[in-house]
């Protein structure tokens, strides 16, 4: 077993990594503040190059397919899909795969037969002490990845059930330098007198633009398996086995190949890997194995059958509606 080799309550992993070509890469940006610069007390300026919340979303990803469906590999881990028709008629497929927030998502949890039947097997009412071992043991009866990756069931009852990820990674620069530049994009019509008859918003003309990209004395990437958080979950041993045989794996898929973060930000391995609390990471074989006896020990705490799948209606958001009519 995996959890056999762990030897502290963390799992600490980091490695160097080096942009495929080159030596400059272009960080993650948030809205009205751009890149995030900051400075360690020694005068060293550091650079977050992916977030804890952006790295999350690509832990995920790695046994997601195209489809938004789980990896053929993985088949048998629970997660909850819906189908939802549009008021035309359309439908849409969603899933906790794939959806902001997992389980919590509006599209999921707000089916009213789902949350109540999520409600009696987590033994969760508004007016009672929280039973953490029954919500512990419902979400990973539906939905494994939100017990990995945390969640926040806002709209259930009061709101009050909200669990940590239990794996978390980031990326971070130091020792880093602005690399400005730009370009035009260039039109037949540069005044942008001239617009499509069906699209008359302001995106015509030429238009001069700004990049910054940076360079780094150091990139390094993080990540942080709470395996005593694991172990406080109450769960069956083979739950505690499968948590971090998964955790492990989507580690390895990321480092293995799962670096492209941007076009402008394609990166990789540059050494080996420091690896606390066990006494090396896994090959992705080697973890998919365990990770596929570990699902087949743990059939019984899944839902039966894994994927939960749900049917419900759209109907449009009036104050959106309202809107947009008001800006034609």
């Amino acid at each position: 077993m995996i959890l056999d080799r762990i030897s502290e309550n963390r799992v600490l992993l980091e490695a160097e990594l080096e942009p495929m070509q080159g030596q400059r890469f272009q960080p993650t940006g948030f809205a009205d503040l751009g890149a995030a610069t900051y400075t360690l007390p020694d005068g060293t300026r550091m650079l977050l190059v992916e977030s804890a919340q952006s790295m999350a979303n690509r832990l995920e990803a790695t046994i997601v397919t195209p489809e938004g469906e789980i990896i053929p590999e993985l088949e048998g881990l629970s997660y909850v899909a819906t189908t939802l028709t549009k008021p035309e008629g359309e439908t849409v497929q969603v899933s906790t795969l794939t959806e902001a927030h997992r389980l919590a998502s509006p599209f999921i949890i707000s089916n009213k037969e789902f949350c109540a039947k999520f409600c009696e097997d987590a033994q969760y009412s508004e007016d009672s002490r929280l039973n953490w071992k029954s919500i512990n043991a419902a979400l990973f009866k539906y939905d494994v990845n939100s017990l990995l990756h945390g969640l926040f069931l806002s709209l259930v009852k009061g709101g009050r059930i909200k669990s940590p990820r239990l794996l978390s990674s980031f990326i971070e620069a130091s020792d880093v330098r602005e690399a400005v530049s730009g370009g035009v994009k260039k039109t037949f019509d540069p005044k942008g007198s001239l617009a499509h008859e069906n699209c008359e918003k302001d995106v015509y003309a030429n238009v001069p633009f700004q990049r910054t990209e940076y360079t780094a004395g150091s990139i390094r990437i993080y990540f942080n398996l709470d395996v005593a958080g694991i172990r406080a979950l109450g769960l069956p041993q083979e739950a505690q086995e499968l948590l971090t045989c998964l955790a492990l794996y989507k580690v390895r898929r990321i480092l293995d190949g799962g670096l492209r973060l941007r076009t402008a930000c394609d990166l990789r391995l540059k050494g080996d890997i420091k690896v606390t609390g066990m006494e090396a990471l896994p090959s992705q074989a080697e973890l998919l194995e365990e990770l596929r006896t570990s699902l087949a020990a743990c059939k019984p705490y899944l839902a039966e059958p894994a994927v939960t799948r749900l049917a419900d209606k759209l109907v449009r958001n009036k104050k959106k509606t309202e809107s947009e009519d008001d800006e034609d």
